[in-house]
């Protein structure tokens, strides 16, 4: 991984406002693979589902029951149904899956690759995850020889760093924001069994002359109506409890179609022009 420094600041022209794809394009696909993510795991979805709306059921209900159309189905099938790994899922949702490997790049260590399908030009192929901080928030102890922290435009910055000091804060913080068990983000990126399989941007390396971006990175504020019971795949949390300002996360947008065993190369001073 070739990490940020916390100097690294991206020139971005006012008028490109950043953004390669739009923010109702990001939310859509955020949805689309959450929302597979959750009907996937439906089972042990049971106790969130017993804490939302009689609509909300009945339309993940429906959307199972499509699912499912044509199959012939068990008595009490959503109890016995067969899980699908993450990787699996996001196949099925948007025709491609990343993984983390070893990356090509000497010395690099990890790296991200596109491990089936074709991701198409401009489509959200990873997220960046981790504790954001507003900009006069301490980070001083995480930022010390960290190279996984991700300096947004307006100050904001993001730790992606999955050990120690920053490991522990992340943990603390998703315990903190929990809804009785609804669950506001998502931990297992820490861990080896991770639930959104989006979640691996941090581990994208930097470009190099013989090896062009074929990703950019984009800022996308977490709307007011992302529905509540997705919260548990998003892979970032705030540090500050009573934070008036929306979450933010960062995606990854592919910037040409990017084939299956490409590594994913990120250009970290990204220019949109």
């Amino acid at each position: 991984m070739v990490g940020f420094g916390l100097g690294t600041l991206r020139y971005v022209p006012e008028e490109s406002k950043d953004k390669v794809i739009s923010d109702e394009d990001v939310l859509g696909t955020l949805l689309k693979v959450f929302q597979a993510l959750f009907l996937n795991d439906f089972n042990k979805q049971s106790e969130i589902l017993t804490m939302l709306p009689e609509s909300v059921k009945s339309k993940y209900q429906d959307l199972l029951a499509v699912e499912h159309q044509g199959v012939k189905l068990l008595e009490n099938r959503h109890q016995q149904q067969s899980t699908f790994k993450p990787e699996e899922i996001l196949y099925k949702t948007l025709g491609f899956s990343v993984a983390q490997a070893t990356s090509s790049l000497i010395s690099a260590g990890k790296g991200v690759f596109v491990t089936k399908g074709l991701v198409p030009k401009g489509a959200v192929v990873s997220m960046y995850p981790g504790t954001v901080y507003q900009k006069y928030e301490p980070i001083f102890f995480q930022s010390i020889g960290n190279p996984f922290i991700f300096r947004c435009l307006d100050g904001v910055l993001i730790d992606g760093n999955d050990k120690g000091i920053s490991k522990v804060v992340y943990r603390s913080c998703n315990g903190r924001d929990r809804l009785g068990p609804l669950k506001m983000s998502d931990s297992t990126w820490l861990t080896s069994e991770i639930h959104n399989p989006l979640a691996v941007g941090q581990y994208v390396n930097n470009c190099s002359n013989d090896r062009a971006a074929n990703v950019c990175y984009q800022e996308f504020d977490v709307p007011a109506v992302f529905p509540i019971e997705l919260k548990q795949y998003l892979p970032n949390i705030a540090y500050s409890y009573d934070k008036q300002s929306p979450l933010r996360c960062v995606v990854l947008v592919a910037l040409r179609d990017i084939n299956q065993g490409e590594e994913l190369f990120s250009n970290y001073y990204t220019i949109v022009s």
